[in-house]
């Protein structure tokens, strides 16, 4: 058994071994700018920046007509509110001089010291700034995320406090313990491309941390409430998988192999997982469904996230395709466990974050990413448990901040609206204004 075993994984390993051709993806230390680099990361930011928008109609279109604005503006307003707050203290406190591991300082407040010369220790060929607006746009989404489990009942003027108070007390810290220089689990050697952990699993377990002290909707479970509008649903999924080419490609911050290796295996895995969840759906039953495929392939941009500098084209195959599955019975088995996570943030990004991040600790490989490690198919196991932990942190950490975040908003200013308010729609009584007038 243990030949059979040994066996096995060299024959798996050489199969899913990429070309050599990429150990020199990552490009040596510079410190003049390039300007292909600098143009392809502007246009990477770009991209990026449209996943909000393209969120915004993915979630809107799930929801009650009623609720449709509301739910687009709990993600348009984040554009304002957070690209703000990073400009003035949230990149200081995830990038900026390290403090223990644990925080950046303030030193870069306001972008102080941020300019137009190349940073070494993130981006060796592209403007500082170019660095810190990319990062910008992930701060912006992250918690977009968390909407889509508290949808139809929260007050507007509480979420504006909470998503400010959320970036800077979790996003800020985690994504500077996993990407800022000096980080700790940087240090530790963890691997997270484009932000399986910082992204996706940290806004997964606030949102489950939202929905169990916001509580469920009126009448869930007693009405059946199907998405009002699935052509925007589909619209936004579009934007989604096109805007992730620079969510994942683009963190590569240089044009070359690993943004050309980042870029496909970003696409398969979204392809893979699609069919994933299609087929499952379909033999479970009895229709395969447009909603499903939509949702399939954000299942899969979201396993690839951490992995997809890490990786290659037949890896991301079967991480997407188990995502998709794996997302599919997350999903179905909500009911059971009794919370209302209206538009299924757990079971899509919690699941799929948490199902890519460990993958990753399976499959990366030295050979597409010269600066990444080794995972367990490679014969480097320990990269597997280092992956472990940086989940393990950012779900209890992300959490407890949440809870008690939200705990503490909810005796001062509350979190929901009252129940007339939530049957008449958020639309009309927390915007004064209705998506349709036909």
């Amino acid at each position: 058994m243990k030949r059979f075993l040994s066996t096995t994984g060299l024959f798996l390993g050489a199969l899913l071994m990429p070309s050599m051709a990429f150990a020199d993806a990552v490009p040596a230390a510079a410190h003049t700018i390039n300007t292909g680099d600098t143009a392809f990361v502007l246009v990477a930011t770009a991209l990026v920046m449209l996943m909000t928008p393209g969120l915004a109609l993915f979630y809107g279109g799930m929801v009650r007509k009623k609720n449709v604005l509301a739910t687009i503006m709990q993600s348009f307003i984040l554009l304002g509110v957070i690209s703000i707050q990073w400009a003035l203290w949230g990149y200081s406190l995830a990038f900026g001089p390290d403090i223990h591991g644990i925080i950046g300082s303030f030193a870069w407040f306001g972008l102080n010291h941020v300019g137009l010369t190349p940073d070494p220790d993130y981006a060796a060929t592209i403007p500082h700034q170019a660095f810190m607006v990319f990062q910008m746009m992930f701060a912006v989404i992250t918690p977009g995320l968390i909407t889509g489990a508290f949808a139809e009942r929260m007050k507007f003027k509480t979420f504006l406090v909470f998503i400010l108070l959320w970036a800077t007390l979790v996003y800020d810290p985690i994504a500077h313990w996993v990407w800022g220089a000096g980080g700790w689990i940087h240090n530790l050697g963890a691997l997270d491309f484009a932000g399986g952990t910082v992204v996706h699993i940290s806004s997964a377990i606030s949102a489950l941390a939202a929905v169990l002290i916001i509580g469920k909707r009126h009448n869930y479970g007693r009405e059946h409430n199907p998405p009002h509008n699935l052509t925007m649903t589909v619209i936004g999924a579009s934007l989604l998988w096109f805007g992730w080419f620079g969510f994942n490609a683009g963190s590569a911050l240089s044009a070359g192999a690993l943004a050309t290796s980042a870029f496909v295996v970003t696409t398969l895995a979204a392809a893979a997982a699609t069919l994933g969840w299609v087929l499952i759906e379909w033999k479970k039953s009895g229709k395969p469904t447009m909603l499903g495929a939509a949702s399939g392939s954000v299942a899969g941009l979201v396993a690839i996230t951490p992995a997809s500098g890490y990786v290659g084209p037949l890896a991301a195959i079967i991480i997407g395709f188990v995502a998709g599955m794996l997302c599919y019975y997350a999903v179905s088995l909500k009911p059971k466990f009794g919370y209302d996570d209206a538009l299924d943030v757990v079971g899509v990004h919690g699941v799929g974050g948490t199902f890519g991040a460990l993958a990753t600790g399976i499959f990366a490989s030295v050979a597409i990413n010269a600066g990444g490690a080794n995972g367990l198919l490679y014969g480097n196991p320990k990269q597997l448990l280092i992956q472990l932990i940086a989940v393990a942190a950012t779900v209890v950490y992300g959490f407890v901040v949440t809870y008690i975040l939200l705990k503490v908003l909810d005796a001062t200013m509350g979190l929901r609206v009252t129940q007339e308010e939530e049957v008449m729609g958020l639309d009309i009584t927390q915007h004064g204004e209705e998506g349709y007038n036909m």
